[in-house]
């Protein structure tokens, strides 16, 4: 694995602990439009989407009118910014000495999600995460025209770093999205983990290469 030049990692359930509030405030912002989702549902369904396109995906799958998606994506939002300003998040156990280590091999570390910029910001802001310290780059669903499963956040990390092959970027994440934005970009590793949103049976369905607790037992590779 020493040829790996670039980590892509997902955010929420990869590296961050944030005990799913996401989710649950997506799941709230629909119900509060008389639907009947469970948490179980959102996160089978949604888990690594861009969030307006997963209330779309969600709506869908439910029978439910997609002419809400966009009304239920702001009343979301807005949940979301309250649910933040009292969140307590910390890192996944082990992922904190990981990046640094990473880093400190000369890997580069990019932090990737489905989020919009402002509210993967305001994760980074809570753990004192710093760019140049912790990781090298953060591509969020603002930065691209098309989420994922999409590779077009992969892409642009390689293109960041001036890195060619696919095969020399690993792909970590904690929903089968996550794994397929890996595959379709050519990863030379997809790792999927445990730490998030979906169970071991879920993840299996994407093949990853392998699949973790967390991230961290990833270090076994770049001793």
């Amino acid at each position: 694995m020493k040829n790996i030049e670039l980590l892509v990692l997902d955010m929420a359930g990869t590296t961050i602990n944030e005990d799913n509030v996401v989710y649950k405030t997506l799941m709230t912002a629909v119900n509060d439009y008389g639907y009947e989702v469970s948490l179980e549902k959102v996160l089978s369904t949604c888990a690594g989407m861009e969030k307006l396109e997963a209330i779309s995906s969600l709506l869908k799958e439910i029978g439910g009118n997609e002419a809400d998606a966009l009304a239920i994506f702001e009343n979301f939002s807005d949940q979301l910014k309250e649910a933040y300003q009292n969140l307590e998040v910390k890192p996944i156990n082990g992922v904190e000495n990981f990046l640094l280590k990473m880093r400190s091999q000369d890997k580069k570390v990019v932090l990737n999600t489905g989020y919009n910029s402002q509210i993967a910001q305001q994760l980074l802001d809570k753990l004192g995460w710093k760019e140049n310290v912790h990781f090298d780059a953060l591509i969020t669903a603002d930065d691209v025209s098309e989420s994922r499963p999409s590779p077009e956040m992969i892409i642009l990390a390689m293109k960041k770093f001036n890195i060619n092959e696919p095969e020399r970027v690993l792909k970590a994440g904690d929903s089968v999205i996550d794994i397929k934005e890996g595959k379709n970009a050519g990863c030379g590793l997809t790792i999927a983990v445990l730490s998030g949103a979906q169970s071991r049976s879920e993840l299996e369905k994407s093949n990853p290469d392998y699949i973790f607790n967390t991230i961290s037992e990833a270090e076994q590779f770049f001793k």
